[in-house]
């Protein structure tokens, strides 16, 4: 899209403010709103490899997935037991959390618990609770999930439990007694659970009709959401994610998993991209799985695959999960999680989405909290954050920082504020409560619970999950890295030292934590934004850029380069605004937090540093 429609289109929307959906209340904006913010805002799309917003920026989603609660019975299917904690959850999720997203979970079993009838009160329910976070300034990415296919495969007393379909299609199959053997862990009912693989195989095959039934209750659910949903919330729903984690269950005879991919799985997403733009979602991207095994990382689990065949481009987006399962098994991996550790495997994903036509969204990556392997959490995940960051490790990025590839989009598993508060019965049975952890397969995930008070507080380093990142580019992003400086224990993990070469980039750093973005202009009016942590107040901010040198960045104004504003939504989260209306200029920006006003000297030597250095990396 041009830039002169772009503007146009911004203040068209800037003006009206007045388009609505069938059965919808009147568009309105968002708390802290800017003059951008309302054009911005507006359907998010795919545009050469990336999420670009309403103004042609790039938009990098980072989030959570809201939340395992769905998988539960507890509460009906649903992430929140009222619209009360959806708000809560929302506001603390962008203020304690830094998200800008969420990959919001819904449940077919809920949703159709009686063979071609949604039911709409469970419907009408999920829209208010999406309708929170959207009003929160958040984007949500709603996802059909199922774990083990059903919960309704599972006897009373089993070890495990399952979520997705109903009771009714499972009552269609003379499916066996669900047996996984020698399973430590829930994941191997996957392929050892002979209950699960024929259902699942079922469901692929369309037996007894439950993929139709399946798309016609997706259909009808989002048809129901445009629908009561403002013009202005739709737009906050960025895509729909068909189906959690697919796997075949079993394969036909001489079947590979390539082949599945291919002749099944992509055919399935064909059909569920007709039925988003028979709801009006025409716009949206259907956000598609490949084989759940294509990136795992033990080798005797590891499956070919992640759509090789298929050509995604704009309509869709690469969509996979990352655990490392190396480092929960507590087996394969000893040690903990070092710099540069899934660089590779997040490059991959990269490439697998470049090669399709598309951009990429980690939607599901974590560690558990609790357990024999919890003490390797703060490491792998400030690994896999750093790896969403750059596929450079944080040792060469300094030396190699143009290798660093496109930022990723992300959704940390989970956001569950009723973490060891719950009382599940699980499958059913009153002697099995569940209360600890998420309530599920022994899991414990959860970056957020509720104190005693009520009040939502994190379970995480908050340095390592309130970060800095380009949320939207004006231009063409081209390196980022950020020293979080999270901890381990007592230990501060540094893992990208600012290098001895420059001086009084490191000087005005110190021990505090970083950010350093290298992007190239478009000729935008509107800012490229870095969300801003609380870590970062306004009063021991300082920000190093070929645009100014600024420490106690001012209030936002059109003509002001570097500045800062509220986030839209109204939950006290921030942004750093930068300005550059040129167009094909090679800009950076250097965020630092030192509690210490820098001499006017410094912020000139870090400068002078900055430039000569992105001269020789970037020219």
């Amino acid at each position: 899209m041009s830039k002169l429609r772009v503007h146009l289109l911004g203040v068209l929307v800037l003006l009206t403010g007045l388009l609505t959906t069938a059965g919808a209340q009147p568009a309105s904006a968002l708390p802290d709103d800017l003059w951008f913010d309302p054009a911005a805002a507006a359907t998010l799309t795919v545009q050469n490899g990336r999420f670009t917003d309403g103004l042609g920026r790039e938009v990098v989603l980072r989030g959570y997935n809201v939340s395992g609660e769905t998988k539960l019975k507890e509460n009906n299917g649903l992430p929140f037991a009222s619209v009360a904690d959806a708000k809560k959850s929302a506001t603390a999720l962008r203020a304690l959390g830094g998200g800008n997203s969420v990959r919001f979970l819904l449940s077919w079993a809920y949703a159709e618990p009686t063979r071609g009838q949604v039911d709409s009160a469970y419907l009408a329910a999920a829209t208010d609770q999406i309708r929170a976070f959207v009003d929160a300034g958040i984007r949500v990415y709603p996802d059909f999930h199922q774990d083990l296919y059903s919960r309704w495969l599972f006897d009373s007393d089993s070890w495990y439990t399952g979520d997705g379909a109903p009771k009714w299609a499972v009552d269609l199959g003379d499916y066996p007694d669900e047996y996984c053997g020698i399973c430590p862990f829930w994941g191997q009912n996957i392929t050892s659970n002979a209950a699960v693989t024929q259902a699942t195989y079922d469901f692929w095959h369309n037996e007894y009709g439950l993929q139709d039934a399946f798309l016609d209750t997706a259909q009808k659910t989002m048809t129901y959401v445009r629908q009561n949903l403002t013009a202005t919330q739709f737009a906050g729903v960025v895509g729909f994610d068909p189906w959690n984690e697919p796997h075949a269950g079993t394969y036909d005879s001489g079947q590979t998993s390539r082949a599945w991919e291919k002749d099944v799985l992509w055919p399935f997403y064909v059909k569920f991209r007709a039925r988003m733009d028979a709801a009006g979602w025409q716009a949206k991207p259907a956000f598609v799985e490949p084989n759940l095994f294509w990136n795992a990382n033990i080798d005797f689990q590891k499956q070919e695959g992640g759509l090789l065949d298929s050509t995604l481009g704009s309509r869709y987006v690469f969509n996979t999960h990352f655990y490392d399962q190396k480092a929960i098994s507590g087996v394969f991996m000893w040690g903990k999680a070092e710099d540069g550790q899934y660089v590779g495997d997040f490059g991959t994903v990269r490439d697998r989405a470049t090669a399709t036509g598309t951009t990429a969204i980690i939607s599901e990556f974590g560690h558990p909290l609790s357990g024999s392997v919890s003490d390797k959490a703060p490491t792998v995940y400030k690994a896999m954050y750093q790896a969403l960051d750059s596929r450079v490790k944080g040792a060469n990025w300094w030396a190699n920082p143009a290798s660093s590839g496109p930022v990723l989009s992300g959704s940390q598993w989970q956001w569950d504020i009723y973490n060891g508060r719950h009382h599940e019965l699980m499958n059913d049975n009153p002697n099995e409560v569940q209360t600890a952890g998420d309530a599920w397969n022994d899991e414990d995930l959860s970056a957020v619970r509720l104190d005693d008070s009520g009040k939502a507080v994190l379970r995480q380093d908050a340095r390592m999950l309130d970060r800095v990142y380009p949320s939207a580019t004006a231009g063409r992003s081209l390196a980022f890295t950020y020293e979080d400086r999270s901890r381990d224990g007592s230990t501060t993990l540094t893992w990208n030292p600012v290098p001895s070469s420059l001086p009084n980039v490191a000087q005005l750093v110190g021990s505090g934590q970083y950010a350093l973005q290298v992007w190239r202009s478009d000729g935008s009016a509107e800012p490229t934004e870095l969300h801003l942590p609380a870590s970062f107040p306004n009063a021991s901010t300082t920000v190093v850029s070929d645009l100014g040198t600024v420490f106690g960045p001012p209030a936002y104004t059109r003509t002001t380069p570097i500045a800062t504003a509220a986030e839209p939504g109204g939950t006290g989260s921030r942004r750093l605004l930068l300005t550059a209306a040129d167009s094909g200029v090679l800009h950076y920006a250097l965020v630092a937090n030192g509690a210490t006003a820098p001499s006017a000297s410094v912020l000139s030597a870090a400068r002078a540093e900055l430039s000569s250095w992105m001269a020789a990396e970037f020219n």
